[in-house]
């Protein structure tokens, strides 16, 4: 199982660096078709393009500059897996030029798609007690 733990640890650097592009394609594209996102006071996202949307419309109103250090990887079976990952950095407000501290925790539930693991269901919750 450890080449799935690299595999997965390698996709959340590409989900970070879609993020940090502002790109909502490319982070569509890391999610499987059925795929939920579960962002704090949102409704879920569900299905590639719902999920396509809600980054879009995050993406026009933020910048992401974060990192994600994985906190673990627990493959479940031969195509499920999830991992808890801890996110810091900074978020930059793009209609006052205002940069904020961005700390949250996540959990990904991974499903492996014609040998690639893609975003099944992902949740996140800040851990920032006040907000700037």
């Amino acid at each position: 199982m450890a080449a799935d733990e690299e595999a997965i640890a390698t996709m959340l650097v590409s989900y970070q660096d879609a993020l940090s592009r502002s790109d909502a394609d490319a982070v569509t594209k890391l999610f499987t078709t059925d795929g939920v996102l579960m962002a704090q006071e949102s409704p879920s996202a569900v299905g590639a393009e719902a999920v396509r949307q809600a980054y879009g419309a995050m993406f026009s109103g933020i910048a992401l500059d974060i990192r994600f250090e994985i906190a673990e990887v627990r493959p479940l079976a031969s195509e499920w897996a999830f991992a808890r990952t801890i996110s810091t950095g900074r978020i930059e407000v793009k209609a006052t030029g205002s940069r904020l501290p961005e700390a949250n925790q996540e959990l990904f539930i991974f499903q492996k798609v014609d040998g690639t693991w893609k975003i099944a269901r992902y949740c996140f919750s800040t851990t920032l007690s006040v907000r700037a």
